[in-house]
Protein backbone atom coordinates (compact mmCIF):
# COMPACT_ATOMS: atom_id res chain seq x y z
CA UNK A 1 0.00 0.00 0.00
CA UNK A 2 1.14 3.54 -0.71
CA UNK A 3 2.80 5.45 2.16
CA UNK A 4 0.39 8.35 1.61
CA UNK A 5 -2.57 6.06 2.29
CA UNK A 6 -0.93 4.93 5.53
CA UNK A 7 -0.37 8.56 6.43
CA UNK A 8 -4.04 9.34 5.72
CA UNK A 9 -5.11 6.44 7.95
CA UNK A 10 -2.74 7.67 10.66
CA UNK A 11 -4.30 11.12 10.45
CA UNK A 12 -7.82 9.69 10.66
CA UNK A 13 -6.84 7.83 13.83
CA UNK A 14 -5.31 11.05 15.16
CA UNK A 15 -8.63 12.86 14.70
CA UNK A 16 -10.46 9.95 16.33
CA UNK A 17 -8.01 10.17 19.24
CA UNK A 18 -8.58 13.88 19.80
CA UNK A 19 -12.35 13.81 19.45
CA UNK A 20 -12.90 10.72 21.57
CA UNK A 21 -10.64 12.19 24.26
CA UNK A 22 -13.04 15.15 24.46
CA UNK A 23 -16.03 12.80 24.77
CA UNK A 24 -14.32 10.52 27.32
CA UNK A 25 -14.98 13.07 30.08
CA UNK A 26 -11.59 12.56 31.68
CA UNK A 27 -11.55 8.82 30.91
CA UNK A 28 -14.74 8.32 32.94
CA UNK A 29 -16.79 7.00 29.99
CA UNK A 30 -15.69 3.53 28.80
CA UNK A 31 -16.51 3.68 25.08
CA UNK A 32 -14.95 7.07 24.29
CA UNK A 33 -12.01 6.17 26.55
CA UNK A 34 -11.43 2.96 24.60
CA UNK A 35 -11.68 4.86 21.31
CA UNK A 36 -9.10 7.33 22.62
CA UNK A 37 -6.59 4.53 23.22
CA UNK A 38 -7.40 2.85 19.87
CA UNK A 39 -7.01 6.19 18.09
CA UNK A 40 -3.63 6.87 19.68
CA UNK A 41 -2.27 3.39 19.00
CA UNK A 42 -3.68 3.25 15.46
CA UNK A 43 -2.28 6.68 14.65
CA UNK A 44 1.20 5.76 15.81
CA UNK A 45 1.16 2.40 14.02
CA UNK A 46 0.12 3.83 10.66
CA UNK A 47 2.45 6.82 11.02
CA UNK A 48 5.35 4.46 11.72
CA UNK A 49 4.54 2.41 8.63
CA UNK A 50 4.25 5.55 6.49
CA UNK A 51 7.65 6.72 7.73
CA UNK A 52 9.29 3.59 6.36
CA UNK A 53 9.05 5.40 3.02
CA UNK A 54 8.35 9.07 3.75
CA UNK A 55 10.88 11.34 5.45
CA UNK A 56 10.05 12.18 9.06
CA UNK A 57 10.36 15.89 8.22
CA UNK A 58 7.37 15.50 5.88
CA UNK A 59 5.29 12.67 7.39
CA UNK A 60 5.09 13.86 10.99
CA UNK A 61 4.16 17.49 10.28
CA UNK A 62 1.55 16.45 7.72
CA UNK A 63 0.11 13.90 10.17
CA UNK A 64 -0.26 16.51 12.89
CA UNK A 65 -1.58 19.13 10.47
CA UNK A 66 -4.30 16.86 9.11
CA UNK A 67 -5.15 15.93 12.70
CA UNK A 68 -5.48 19.61 13.54
CA UNK A 69 -7.65 20.35 10.49
CA UNK A 70 -9.95 17.39 11.16
CA UNK A 71 -10.27 18.26 14.83
CA UNK A 72 -11.06 21.91 14.10
CA UNK A 73 -13.71 20.86 11.55
CA UNK A 74 -15.33 18.29 13.85
CA UNK A 75 -15.15 20.68 16.79
CA UNK A 76 -17.20 23.09 14.71
CA UNK A 77 -19.62 20.45 13.36
CA UNK A 78 -20.14 18.26 16.43
CA UNK A 79 -19.41 20.58 19.34
CA UNK A 80 -20.59 23.92 18.01
CA UNK A 81 -17.17 25.52 18.47
CA UNK A 82 -16.71 28.87 16.78
CA UNK A 83 -14.79 29.44 13.56
CA UNK A 84 -13.45 32.94 13.98
CA UNK A 85 -11.58 34.79 11.28
CA UNK A 86 -8.34 34.16 13.16
CA UNK A 87 -9.05 30.40 13.32
CA UNK A 88 -9.86 30.28 9.61
CA UNK A 89 -6.70 32.20 8.70
CA UNK A 90 -4.65 29.90 10.93
CA UNK A 91 -6.18 26.83 9.30
CA UNK A 92 -5.35 28.35 5.91
CA UNK A 93 -1.72 28.72 6.93
CA UNK A 94 -1.64 25.07 8.01
CA UNK A 95 -2.97 24.05 4.58
CA UNK A 96 -0.27 26.15 2.91
CA UNK A 97 2.30 24.37 5.09
CA UNK A 98 1.00 20.94 4.09
CA UNK A 99 1.11 21.84 0.39
CA UNK A 100 4.64 23.17 0.80
CA UNK A 101 5.87 20.04 2.57
CA UNK A 102 4.26 17.79 -0.03
CA UNK A 103 5.83 19.83 -2.82
CA UNK A 104 9.25 19.51 -1.21
CA UNK A 105 9.51 15.84 -2.14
Amino acid sequence: MNAWIYLGLAAAFEVMFAMSMKFSDGFSKPVPSTLTVVGAVGGFIFLTVAMKTLPVSVAYPIWTAIGILGTVALGFILLGESLTLLKLCSVGLIVVGIVGLRASL
